[in-house]
């Protein structure tokens, strides 16, 4: 059976329960997703030579990863000719691009450094997000922001405040607003004798950092959390509940990374009530396994959970995704595919649902209708009219695409010695 029989059947089926496929698929193909830049290399960066630190870690050493600024650009160009609709790229500092014998540290970095990506998003019909890097450097060995050094602290503080300036860049250049978001791995690996110096500390370079004179309507900063990471497994020091109050009293937004929590947290629990008190919010989507995050978002019960409370709270406008995992266990193009395709069907996943009817159910108490609609809701031909919006985008259908994947892997990843 076609692909438009499939989904004609589909679109009377939905029609039934008050939903209009196509319009589902007008809405979807709005929202642009921040694709990360380092999946393709493992994290490694630009700037920098030797090994990840801050609590990074890209595990094996699948063949082809990106050596350069080409390569990344090339894979990444490819991977979204496999993927429906237009969207963003989400940048580390650590990605500048450099002229022959020009090398800038972090504190210095300028707009002209990235002049190489505005011109690639021009090209492609992308935004672009950023992101300080505050891991990977000779001062980033433990703590940032929150070093007791002074010194230390103010050369991360002209880290940020440089970047600024670059996200302000790319603001007007693309004329799109730019998330810049905040995240440092500071923290300890055994019990601290004083939490509270540490964080002090963070706020005051945080404060000083947000001094600066910047258009809040261009720059939309943002400030992530983590519950612990690899070296500082006893006490982070940007703890959700500092920065979530940080944020509020501050006027930037909060950052929620699906990855960043204990395991038996939820990040769509969250959404809601985290929308009630801020104008947008910030996600950035992945996947946990047991106390570790960063890999590759797949369709499941969490990822569609995330997307159905995005579209009940109808906060499309309102939250801004972006994806955020790295595995070098496996071909990185099929990694980042394989992740937006994902978050894009769980969106259309929510898009689908009857959310005023779930709505009624529940405030009129008839809890047992609304329990068996939602389960009936999972047999709903959902893959048809995903299948229809890939081939009215000219994305391949189904599984197809790897095919497009596995040739590029023989013709350029392979070359890569």
């Amino acid at each position: 059976m076609s692909v438009d029989v499939c989904y004609q059947e589909a679109k009377e089926k939905y029609a039934k329960i008050g939903i209009d496929t196509d319009a589902a698929i007008e809405t979807l193909l709005k929202k642009k997703i921040s694709l990360h830049c380092w999946q393709g290399d493992d994290v490694a960066g630009f700037d920098q030579k030797g090994a990840l630190s801050g609590g990074i870690q890209a595990t094996r050493n699948y063949p082809g990863k990106a050596r350069t600024p080409e390569e990344l650009m090339a894979d990444i160009e490819f991977a979204l000719k496999l993927v429906p609709g237009t969207h963003r790229i989400n940048l580390h500092a650590s990605y500048a691009i450099f002229k022959e014998g020009e090398w800038a540290d972090r504190d210095q970095l300028k707009p002209e450094h990235f002049k190489a990506w505005v011109d690639f998003a021009k090209k492609n019909n992308l935004k672009l997000d950023f992101n300080p890097t505050c891991f990977s450097h000779p001062l980033a060995d433990g703590l940032t922001l929150s070093n007791p050094d002074p010194a230390i602290r103010a050369f991360w503080v002209r880290h940020v405040k440089a970047c600024i300036r670059i996200s302000e860049y790319f603001a007007e250049e693309l004329d799109s607003p730019c998330l810049m978001n905040i995240w440092v791995p500071d923290g300890l690996k055994d019990v601290p004798g004083d939490r509270m110096v540490l964080r002090k500390y963070l706020k005051e370079s945080l404060d000083d950092i947000l001094s600066v004179d910047y258009d809040k309507e261009k720059v939309l900063v943002a400030v992530e959390s983590k519950v612990f990471g690899i070296g500082v497994e006893s006490y982070t020091v940007g703890s959700h509940e500092f920065y979530m109050n940080y944020a509020a009293k501050n006027d930037v937004l909060c950052l929620l990374d699906n990855g960043h929590y204990h395991p038996t947290e939820l990040v769509s629990d969250k959404i809601s009530s985290m929308l009630l008190f801020y104008d947008k919010l910030a996600l950035h989507v992945t996947r946990g396994v047991r106390w570790d995050s960063d890999h590759v978002v797949l369709f499941d019960d969490e990822t569609r959970e995330i997307a159905r409370e995005i579209v009940r709270c109808d906060a499309l406008d309102r939250v801004l995704i972006g994806l955020d995992f790295f595995d070098a266990s496996i071909n990185r193009i099929s990694a980042w595919v394989v992740g937006m395709r994902n978050m894009q069907k769980a969106l259309l996943f929510a898009l689908l649902q009857p959310t005023k009817r779930l709505t009624e159910l529940q405030e009129t108490k008839q809890y047992s209708e609304l329990m068996m609609l939602q389960e009936e809701l999972k047999c709903y031909p959902f893959a048809a009219v995903w299948d229809y919006l890939c081939e009215q985008q000219n994305v391949p259908v189904g599984e197809s695409w790897f095919e497009e994947v596995k040739q590029y892997e023989k013709d350029v990843l392979s070359t890569r010695k």
